[in-house]
C-alpha cells in the first residue's frame, strides 16, 4: 500500500545540530513553519527563517504511491544542474540523505518570489484577462527551455534510460498499479492496447520534468507573465520530452469543454487552446508533434494510475466511495485518456 516514512514534521533540534553553520550564524535563531496541506501525497515544505534570510525545506511526503517517488537526491541533482540554464528553478543550497536526521531525506532551497496558479489567480492577473495568454505561452515556453538544455554537458548522464523510454510506459505503470489494485477500471485494457499499437518513434532525449501543470511552477508576481520557477523535480527523468507537453495540454481545458481534472485558474476565457498550445510548442522546440494525442493519453493513463493508489490505500481503511474523492475521479481520468485515442478530445 506504499512505502510509510515517519510523519513530516520537523525535529529542530536534530536539523539545527546536522545544519550546523551552513545556513549563517547558527547563535541566530532557526524558525520553521509548514507550508501547504497537510500530510498527503505531496512532498512536505517548510519555510525556514534565520534573521532577514528564507530557505524552503523540501522533504517526501508521509507515505509515498512508489519507491521511486518523491526522490530528493535526483532532485537536488537536477536543480544543481540546471544552475546557469536559461530554465527557471529554485537555487538548491544543501541536501542531506541521512534519514537518521529527520526520518527521511530532504533538500533545502532558496525561497521562490511568486505564485502557483492552481487554483485561484492573484492580482494583477485576475484583473487583467490579456495576463492569461502570456501566462499559458511561459508554461510552454518552460518546456521548450527544459527540452532544449544539454544535459549531457551539465553531466545528467545515467538520470534516465532514454533508450526504450516510451516502450517501458505501459509494462512500467501497469505493473505499479497491480501492486495495489482492488476494483476494475473502465477503459483500462483499450487504453493499454491503443498506447501499445499507437507508440510513435521517440522523439530526441531530453532532460523532462515527469509532472508538469500548473501546479509545479511558480509565476513572477507581476507583469508581464513569466515563470519565476519551474518547482516539484523529483520524477525529472531523461526520456521523451513530449510526454511533458502532453501533460500539461491533457489536462488543459478548452473553452466549451468539461474539464478532466479542473479548468485553468481564472477558467478558461482569455486562455489559448490546446491546439495554439502545442503550435507554439511546436514552433519553439522543433518537435515534431504529430503524435500528441498519444502523448495526452498517456500522460492521463499513467496520473490515474499513481491517483488509484490512493484511492486503493482509502479503500483498504475502510473509507466508502461516497467519501473517497478518487473514486469517480480516477475513472474519469482513464475516460478522457481513451477520449484522446479515440479523436473525441483534441
Amino acid at each position: 500500500m506504499g512505502n510509510a516514512v515517519a510523519d513530516p514534521e520537523l525535529d529542530m533540534r536534530a536539523l539545527e545540530e546536522w545544519l550546523g553553520d551552513r545556513l549563517g550564524d547558527p547563535d541566530v535563531p532557526l524558525v520553521a513553519h509548514r507550508l501547504g496541506a497537510g500530510v498527503g501525497v505531496a512532498n512536505a515544505l517548510f519555510e525556514l527563517r534565520r534573521g532577514d534570510r528564507s530557505w524552503v525545506l523540501r522533504r517526501p511526503p508521509a507515505v509515498l504511491n512508489d519507491k521511486s517517488a518523491s526522490d530528493m537526491t535526483r532532485e537536488y541533482r537536477i536543480l544543481r544542474a540546471l544552475d546557469g540554464s536559461p530554465v527557471p528553478h529554485p537555487t538548491a543550497r544543501l541536501l542531506c540523505d541521512d534519514r537518521a536526521v529527520l526520518g527521511a531525506p530532504f533538500l533545502i532551497m532558496d525561497k521562490i518570489d511568486g505564485f502557483t496558479p492552481g487554483f485561484e489567480l492573484p492580482e494583477p492577473f485576475h484583473s487583467d484577462s490579456a495576463l492569461r495568454r502570456g501566462l499559458a505561452e511561459a508554461y510552454v515556453d518552460g518546456l521548450v527551455e527544459l527540452a532544449a538544455v544539454d544535459w549531457r554537458a551539465r553531466d545528467l548522464d545515467g538520470l534516465g534510460k532514454p533508450e526504450g523510454f516510451l516502450e517501458r510506459q505501459v509494462p512500467r505503470w501497469l505493473a505499479q498499479l497491480e501492486r495495489y489494485r482492488v476494483r476494475d477500471l473502465p477503459e483500462l485494457d483499450f487504453v493499454t492496447d491503443w498506447l501499445e499499437r499507437n507508440r510513435p518513434m521517440m522523439s530526441e532525449p531530453a532532460l523532462m520534468h515527469g509532472d508538469y501543470s500548473p501546479f509545479n511552477v511558480m509565476v513572477a508576481p507581476d507583469a508581464p507573465a513569466r515563470l519565476a520557477a519551474i518547482i516539484d523535480w523529483d520524477t525529472g527523468t531523461i526520456g521523451d520530452p513530449l510526454l511533458d507537453i502532453g501533460h500539461l495540454l491533457a489536462r488543459w481545458t478548452n473553452p466549451g469543454e468539461e474539464p478532466v481534472l479542473q479548468a485553468q485558474a481564472g477558467g478558461t476565457s482569455h486562455y489559448p487552446t490546446r491546439a495554439e498550445l502545442a503550435a507554439r510548442y511546436a514552433e519553439r522546440s522543433g518537435r515534431d508533434l504529430s503524435a500528441l494525442p498519444y502523448y495526452e493519453c498517456l500522460a492521463l493513463f499513467k496520473l490515474a494510475v499513481i491517483l488509484e493508489g490512493m484511492y486503493a490505500r482509502k479503500y483498504a481503511a475502510g473509507v466508502p466511495d461516497s467519501d473517497n474523492m478518487m473514486a469517480d475521479l480516477v475513472p474519469r481520468l482513464m475516460g478522457a485518456s481513451a477520449s484522446f485515442a479515440r479523436g473525441e478530445r483534441q
